[in-house]
C-alpha cells in the first residue's frame, strides 16, 4: 500500500525543512486521534499549543510531524503549521483526478454527506474519500483534503460556516465539480441577520466550482431563486431537487414504510424507485439531493438506491436506542448533535409518527439566533403540539418563551441545563415511552443520551 505522503512530498507542498525521511498513512491535528503511521500537525490553539502534544502523538504511533519549532522526532519544520496544513490540503486536491462534491446547508449537511459517500461507494472498486465527523470549518476542510488518497475516485467534503466569507475560502480550496446546498434555515442568524444573508453565505460554495460544474439547489426553499441567481455565474448546470414536480429531481411518490420512505424519484433523464432507510420528510429531501449529486458526478443510480436502503444510523443524528426501563423498554431517538428551528420541526414530526405509550421531547435551547431567539424558540410550540407530545422537558434559559407558550397545553418542565434535563427524564421514564433528545451542541444534550445507556 503506497504512502499517503512522504516527507519529500510534504516539503515540496509546504516549503518546510525535513529533519529525516519518513512516510505517513494519515493526518491528524488532535493527538488523541493519531494512529500508527500518521502525520501529526502541531496546530496553535486558543488555549493550548499542539507542540505540547508532540511526544504524546509519537507515543501513539505517529511517523512524522509538521512543527514550527524543532522537536526530537522526525518532522518538517515550517514557519506556520496552520498555513502548512492549508497548503497540504491544496496539494492533495491538485494531485488527484477524483470527482469532488462540496456539501453545505443549514441542516442535513453531515447526513447527506454520509449518504452520498455510501451511495458512491456502493459500486465495487470505487474509492470514495469523505470528511469525517463534522470537520467542515477552516481547519477541518484542509485536514480532510490532506487525508485524501491521490487515487480516490470521489471526494465528498462537508463545508460549514457561521460568518460571510468563510465558505468562499473553503470552496476555492476544495474546487468541487458539484456544489450542493441542502437547505436554508435560520441557523447562525445572529451573525448574518436574515435568511437572505444566510443564503448568500451558503451560495459562496458555488464560487469554487470547476469549469463545467454543477450547482444543486433545494427547490422547496424560499431562497431557491436567490441560490439559483448566485450559482449562475459559476455553474454550467443548475439542478433543483425537492417534492414539487417542478424540481429537476423530485419525488413523484413518497410512501412511508417501516423505518423509512419508499420514493419514486424522477430525474431529467431517468426514474428510480428506492427506499431511504431513515424516517421523516427531511430524509426524503436529503435522499433526493443525494440522487441529484450521484447523477451529476456520473455515478451509478441503481447502486445509490441500494445504498440508501442500507444507510446506518448516525450517533447524534437520528440513531435509535432501546433501553431497559423497569420490566420493559423505551426507545431513545438521539438527535443530540445540534439543532436549529428547521431541524427541530423535522425531527418532532418524526417523533409524532412514532407509535408509543407516551411521546417525550427533551429539547435543549438553540444558539446563535440573536434577536430572533425568543420568536424561534416560541415557534416550536406548533410542531410540538402537532406531534402530540405528551411530556416536554426544556433545557436552558432561551427555552423560557417556549415553556410559556406550552403552559396549560401539555405537561412541560423547564430546567436550567442538560444535567437537570437528564435527571428529570430519568425520574419520569416508563416502559413504552419514545423519547426525542435534541439541542444545540453547546448545551450538551448528548450527555442525556449517554446517561441512559444501552439495552
Amino acid at each position: 500500500m503506497s504512502a499517503l505522503w512522504t516527507s519529500a512530498d510534504i516539503v515540496t507542498a509546504t516549503g518546510g525543512m525535513a529533519s529525516a525521511s519518513f512516510e505517513v498513512s494519515g493526518v491528524a491535528f488532535d493527538s488523541r486521534e493519531i494512529g500508527a503511521g500518521d502525520l501529526f500537525v502541531a496546530m496553535p490553539g486558543e488555549t493550548t499549543d499542539g507542540h505540547n502534544f508532540v511526544d504524546a502523538a509519537f507515543s501513539r504511533g505517529a511517523a512524522g510531524a509538521i512543527v514550527s519549532r524543532p522537536v526530537s522526532h522526525p518532522h518538517i519544520l515550517v514557519a506556520d503549521t496552520a498555513a502548512a496544513l492549508n497548503v497540504l490540503g491544496v496539494a492533495a486536491r491538485a494531485r488527484t483526478a477524483a470527482k469532488i462534491a462540496g456539501v453545505t446547508g443549514s441542516v442535513g449537511k453531515t447526513g447527506t454527506k454520509e449518504a452520498l459517500s455510501a451511495a458512491l461507494a456502493r459500486v465495487p472498486g470505487k474509492r470514495v474519500h469523505r470528511s469525517v465527523k463534522s470537520y467542515n470549518n477552516h481547519t477541518g476542510v484542509p485536514l480532510s483534503l490532506a487525508r485524501m488518497p491521490a487515487d480516490s475516485d470521489f471526494g465528498i467534503f462537508e463545508m460549514g460556516m457561521n460568518h460571510a466569507g468563510e465558505l468562499s475560502a473553503l470552496t476555492r480550496m476544495a474546487r468541487p465539480h458539484v456544489a450542493l446546498v441542502t437547505a436554508i434555515a435560520p441557523a447562525h442568524i445572529e451573525h448574518l441577520g436574515s435568511e437572505e444573508a444566510i443564503a448568500d453565505a451558503k451560495g459562496e460554495l458555488f464560487e469554487g466550482l470547476q469549469p463545467g460544474g454543477t450547482a444543486i439547489v433545494p427547490f422547496d426553499s424560499e431562497q431557491s431563486d436567490r441560490l439559483i441567481a448566485l450559482a449562475r455565474p459559476h455553474a454550467a448546470t443548475i439542478l433543483t431537487f425537492g417534492t414539487s414536480s417542478r424540481a429537476d429531481v423530485h419525488a413523484r411518490d413518497a410512501v412511508p414504510v417501516t423505518g423509512g420512505t419508499l420514493i419514486t424519484a424522477v430525474l431529467p433523464d431517468a426514474e428510480l424507485c428506492f427506499t431511504v432507510n431513515q424516517p421523516g420528510a427531511h430524509w426524503v429531501s436529503n435522499a433526493l439531493a443525494v440522487i441529484a449529486c450521484v447523477s451529476a458526478l456520473g455515478g451509478d443510480l441503481a447502486a445509490a438506491g441500494l445504498a440508501l436502503a442500507e444507510l446506518p444510523e448516525l450517533p447524534g443524528r437520528g440513531q435509535r436506542k432501546t433501553i431497559r426501563v423497569g420490566n420493559g423498554a423505551a426507545t431513545i431517538i438521539d438527535e443530540s448533535y445540534n439543532a436549529n428551528a428547521a431541524s427541530m420541526a423535522a425531527t418532532l414530526a418524526v417523533l409524532g409518527a412514532e407509535p408509543a405509550n407516551r411521546r417525550i421531547a427533551v429539547l435543549g435551547e438553540m444558539g446563535e439566533l440573536g434577536a430572533a431567539s425568543d420568536a424561534l424558540h416560541e415557534g416550536l410550540a406548533g410542531p410540538l403540539l402537532a406531534a402530540k407530545v405528551d411530556y416536554v422537558v426544556l433545557a436552558g434559559p432561551a427555552m423560557r418563551p417556549l415553556a410559556r407558550a406550552l403552559e396549560g397545553r401539555v405537561e412541560v418542565r423547564h430546567v436550567p441545563d442538560a444535567a437537570a434535563a437528564r435527571d428529570c427524564l430519568m425520574s419520569i421514564l416508563a416502559p413504552g415511552d419514545t423519547v426525542l433528545v435534541k439541542g444545540s451542541n453547546y448545551v450538551g444534550m448528548s450527555a442525556v443520551v449517554a446517561a441512559l445507556g444501552n439495552d
